[in-house]
């Protein structure tokens, strides 16, 4: 008897009454439920790629609020290049009570000939325009670049009459680079340079200067998402073809050269990336002597563009 007292009292404490039990309101249930699918890393805060994705962005976000800001070619050299190139500038820099030379005088009838604004301005203030560069006394203001629609770069290959021809950067980031990839491109009858959105060059000071003006009769466009135009390009009848070290042909075998086509750069260190190597229709390499290792992405962009024009000339489709 003293046994099922003990455990009476264990069951209940003396003085309660048996009733109806207070549920937990399905609480307890709704705590065992799922919360779906785990996000990815680069979505939950806190994460170490959360973090390097919001640098990332904040990174991209400061190269595009530059980008929309007119910008200084500064040095004599680097300015009389600029004017000679056509490079569009609204206004030459010139310091207050420098040194006249030959570069200067040119400078100054260059840009009074193509109706530019000439301000003279104390030397401190174009230290602050040209943070602190070594100007020399001239700084040439280009205005910011403005880009066309992928859409631009069909309509003009369609307005020349001629066999499309499109050259694509995937991820080159020095504005060198660019510049001399869109004078190539100019060169051998390209009718449009496609950048990517994010992670390329743009059209900087820089860029304008190496193009040697080519840019300001080239449509350089933007896309979005590079891959997806890239796929849009395909369903329009052209063909897309990455240069790549390891690629499926050589230059001497790339007889896709005459069709409708997309001509598609890597990136200085990296090379094509994978969604767009998996995109593209062959990729082609070019045969170099043992012991070089690769070419800069203008050059090879010349090579190759130099090779799809004689194949055009050939066959009579240029």
């Amino acid at each position: 008897m003293a046994g099922n007292s003990r455990r009476q009292g264990a069951i209940r404490k003396p003085g309660t009454k048996k009733g109806q039990v207070v549920g937990s309101g399905g609480q307890r249930r709704k705590g065992l439920e799922g919360k779906g699918p785990t996000p990815k890393a680069e979505d939950r805060p806190g994460h170490k790629a959360y973090r390097i994705s919001n640098a990332r962005d904040r990174k991209e976000q400061a190269r595009q609020k530059k980008a929309d800001k007119p910008e200084l070619i500064a040095g004599r050299n680097p300015v009389v290049e600029a004017l000679r190139a056509d490079v569009p500038a609204t206004a030459l820099y010139v310091a207050v009570n420098i040194e006249i030379d030959d570069r200067v005088n040119e400078a100054v009838r260059l840009a009074g000939d193509k109706g530019i604004s000439i301000l003279e301005i104390p030397r401190e203030e174009l230290d602050r325009k040209t943070n602190r560069a070594m100007h020399q006394g001239l700084g040439l203001q280009v205005p910011p670049f403005e880009y066309a629609h992928p859409g631009d770069l069909m309509a003009a290959a369609k307005d020349s009459g001629n066999t499309p021809l499109f050259v694509a950067l995937d991820g080159v980031t020095d504005p060198r680079n660019l510049g001399a990839v869109i004078r190539s491109a100019a060169a051998f009858g390209a009718h449009g340079v496609l950048l990517p959105e994010r992670r390329s060059a743009g059209m900087t000071a820089v860029a304008w200067r190496t193009s040697a003006g080519t840019a300001a009769k080239l449509p350089i466009a933007v896309a979005t998402n590079l891959t997806r135009q890239l796929k849009a390009w395909k369903d329009d009848g052209l063909m897309v073809v990455g240069l790549d070290a390891d690629g499926s042909v050589d230059i001497d075998e790339l007889d896709l050269a005459a069709d409708p086509l997309v001509i598609v750069l890597g990136s200085e260190g990296r090379g094509l990336s994978r969604l767009v190597k998996e995109t593209c229709d062959a990729t082609v390499s070019i045969p170099m002597a043992a012991g070089v290792e690769s070419l800069n992405a203008s050059v090879a962009a010349g090579v190759l563009l130099a090779e799809v024009a004689r194949r055009r000339r050939l066959t009579g489709r240029v």
